[in-house]
């Protein structure tokens, strides 16, 4: 930790899935013989981007700490915690963090166990030297009627270099698949789960320092971030978030930027934010050959392969301590 900075970054990364099949999930088209080849050459190629991607964002510029704004341009800060989607299983964290080019990191990790049908889950990985964790959970998500099971919303609670507790929600809420009015239920059944995890921290902490981050599959004017910010009292500090090379959100569809990854704080750190930003480096975008522009170098296009990272870019928050 640098200059009193928390650095967060939240990342969806598009289908981080080894190479083993699980019994109980569908993960077929990522096996070797799956439609995507799936090879170990590629996931290791992966697991390296990805790994590359996470360090590159302490290469941000950073506002000094004395708050005048000016920028700490060279200056490189490890981010102290990342928020994780789209990551099959532990296997893949240990990878990820212990054998791929994050490995001198020394980052420390949770992840959940959802009965999400494919096997997705989010994970937290943080530093040890500014996040003692203290304790954490993965709180279930029952489905409604004719739901499919959605993954578990990730809480982890640890004290600063302040002594102060943050709490930590990692959220990857049901997608749109099927349109976005029909599921629109789904993901306010996540937004409540939060309310009520939020809730029981505040009873015993009326100014608990909370961070929910993640893949919402929302944007800011939806239903279930506009209940968060107004029932909640959650602000989306990622709303006007954008990038330095063009990026006006973390995901682009149809020529179109748009977050549906947000980065949402409780007052006493809505109060510390330094800034948050999309980090659009280079290396993670390419030229949108149909619409123009730019757009997020993805892993694949439908079953083609293309060698890059992840179809969302990543969100970077830094708290002043």
């Amino acid at each position: 930790m640098l200059s009193g900075l928390l650095t967060l970054v939240s990342l969806n990364c598009e289908n981080l899935f080894d190479c083993r099949h699980d019994t109980l999930k569908n993960d077929y088209e990522w096996l070797p013989e799956g439609i995507n080849q799936w090879t170990p050459s590629r996931y290791w190629h992966k697991v390296n981007n990805i790994g590359r991607e996470i360090l590159a964002c302490g290469q941000s510029p950073l506002y000094a700490a004395e708050g005048d704004g000016a920028p700490l341009d060279g200056t490189f800060q490890l981010p102290d915690l990342v928020a994780l989607c789209e990551i099959e299983n532990d296997s893949v964290l240990f990878d990820l963090t212990r054998r791929s080019l994050l490995r001198n990191a020394r980052y420390e990790y949770v992840v959940t166990q959802s009965p999400d049908p494919r096997g997705i889950d989010v994970a937290l990985l943080y530093s040890p030297f500014s996040f003692r964790l203290l304790r954490w959970q993965a709180l279930r998500v029952e489905p409604l009627k004719d739901m499919h099971p959605t993954r578990d919303i990730l809480c982890a609670s640890g004290l600063l270099v302040t002594g102060d507790t943050l709490h930590v929600f990692v959220v990857h809420a049901p997608s749109r698949s099927g349109g976005e009015v029909l599921t629109r239920p789904h993901r306010m059944l996540v937004a409540n789960r939060l309310a009520a995890a939020i809730d029981s921290i505040r009873t015993l902490q009326p100014s608990a320092q909370v961070v929910v981050c993640g893949d919402f599959n929302d944007y800011s004017r939806d239903k279930s971030i506009r209940f968060l910010e107004k029932e909640v009292r959650l602000t989306d500090v990622s709303r006007n978030a954008r990038g330095s090379n063009g990026a006006r959100g973390t995901y682009r569809y149809q020529g179109e930027w748009g977050s549906l990854d947000h980065i949402l704080a409780s007052p006493a750190m809505v109060d510390s934010l330094a800034e948050c930003i999309v980090f659009d480096a280079p290396f993670l975008l390419v030229d949108d050959e149909t619409y123009g522009g730019m757009k997020p170098r993805r892993n694949y296009i439908g079953p083609r392969y293309q060698r890059g990272y992840s179809d969302h870019l990543p969100l970077v928050a830094r708290f002043r301590l």
